[in-house]
């Protein structure tokens, strides 16, 4: 959209134009038969074509660019650029030109000038040229403004302005799942979907941590000493498809063994998106910081550091259990073992662990055996805090495969 303030005739004419990358030349073939009506003469028509690939007549795309024909789309994240050109039309000279650019957007005026300094004189059918650049970092209305102010050879000041109204689109749906895992481990799935109507080719997807977090990426599958991408060598990402990337993040040491530290909203990371367009026109696009609901473990959390993946039946094995103190308040602890159907506990029920202070953890090392075979949930452990008369069950804490060492006969 163009709307000029100009109620009287100016010496200067401005003229601007979006800088944007050519597209390859299109046509339509049109063949038949030899033995059709026409015969030959649609074939000989392509190979005379210029736009045609020689020995190749008959495929859409030719050996031509074409420049852009209107101002076309432009998406959040890519740079825009636009050629800005002051022509003096008179056969005066004209003097003290100053060609001004600004970006108008929802919320701030950003000025894109390369230069504010004017330009002493302007000779006849002499001109101007300025080109401008802005990674738009913003969606919806954006308006140019592009002002010229300059001096007659009378000493009449002369001003005028140019609007240039257009819309910024949105060119990703970006939308992120979080899961929490047994241990302190936070896995992190991103739907990217490609919402424009060009395919695009997904330079990287990465996602930089937070100072609280290491962060994985589980998007290559290792062959040898070497990663290939999930998503094959060609990674395209068509208009409307939409992809999943994956990421591990653990607490860095100097945060995990601080209980309190990773409570309510923490902040994950953000995602840095980058992609290539037509004829590699690149776009970049950030999120704002990803937080999460740190899952709440309550007064006391009990976690495994240690458990072997299978065990034998009626043999006893070792794990290492891992007490926090996840108040604020110091805790006399009491461990208290039960039986069930099926794991038996070795050792003394209602054994003394003594105080816990807030944040701090106990690694404690247990012995049990199962009594039936097959994938077996460990459970029966309690926690009795003397000073306030709590009690804390632990049921389902984990599970493991118990095999039979014998022959199927002898089990």
């Amino acid at each position: 959209m163009d709307v000029t303030q100009t109620k009287q005739e100016h010496l200067l004419a401005l003229k601007v134009m979006r800088l944007t990358k050519p597209t390859l030349f299109t046509n339509l073939p049109v063949t038949c038969e030899d033995r059709d009506l026409p015969g030959d003469s649609f074939g000989q028509l392509m190979r005379d074509d210029p736009s045609t690939i020689k020995g190749a007549e008959i495929l859409m795309l030719g050996e031509m660019l074409t420049l852009p024909q209107n101002f076309g789309n432009i998406f959040l994240g890519e740079t825009f650029s636009s050629y800005i050109s002051v022509h003096n039309d008179s056969n005066q000279v004209v003097k003290d030109i100053l060609v001004k650019a600004d970006l108008q957007t929802s919320s701030q005026r950003l000025n894109l000038s390369a230069s504010n300094s004017a330009v002493g004189e302007l000779k006849p059918e002499c001109c101007i040229d300025d080109v401008i650049h802005h990674e738009v970092k913003e969606i919806g209305t954006h308006i140019l403004v592009c002002a010229v102010s300059y001096t007659t050879q009378y000493g009449e000041k002369l001003y005028f302005r140019k609007f240039f109204k257009f819309q910024v689109l949105k060119p990703l749906d970006v939308k992120t799942k979080f899961y929490n895992a047994e241990t302190d481990e936070v896995f992190l799935e991103a739907q990217i979907q490609n919402i424009t109507t060009s395919p695009m080719f997904m330079e990287k997807v990465s996602l930089e941590p937070s100072m609280m977090y290491n962060v994985t990426e589980l998007n290559t599958v290792a062959y040898g000493d070497d990663g290939e991408s999930t998503f094959g060598k060609m990674s395209y990402l068509q208009p409307m498809d939409t992809r999943q990337y994956l990421y591990c993040l653990k607490p860095k040491p100097e945060y995990a063994e601080k209980a309190g530290v990773i409570k309510g909203v923490t902040v994950i990371g953000k995602l840095d998106i980058v992609w290539k367009t037509n004829l590699g026109e690149r776009g970049r696009l950030q999120t704002s910081q990803l937080q999460r609901m740190a899952p709440g473990y309550g007064d006391i959390r009990l976690s495994l550091e240690m458990i072997p993946d299978t065990v034998n039946l009626e043999e006893p094995f070792d794990i290492i259990c891992k007490i926090t103190n996840c108040s604020e308040r110091t805790m006399d602890l009491v461990l208290e073992m039960c039986n069930t159907r099926s794991i038996h506990w070795c050792g003394v029920s209602g054994r003394q662990l003594g105080k816990l202070s807030p944040g701090a953890f106990l690694s404690l090392p247990l012995t049990l055996l199962s009594s039936v075979q097959g994938l077996q949930s460990i459970s029966g452990l309690r926690l009795t805090d003397t000073f306030l008369k709590r009690t804390y069950e632990y049921d389902d804490i984990a599970q493991v495969c118990v095999v039979c060492p014998y022959t199927s006969n002898e089990c």
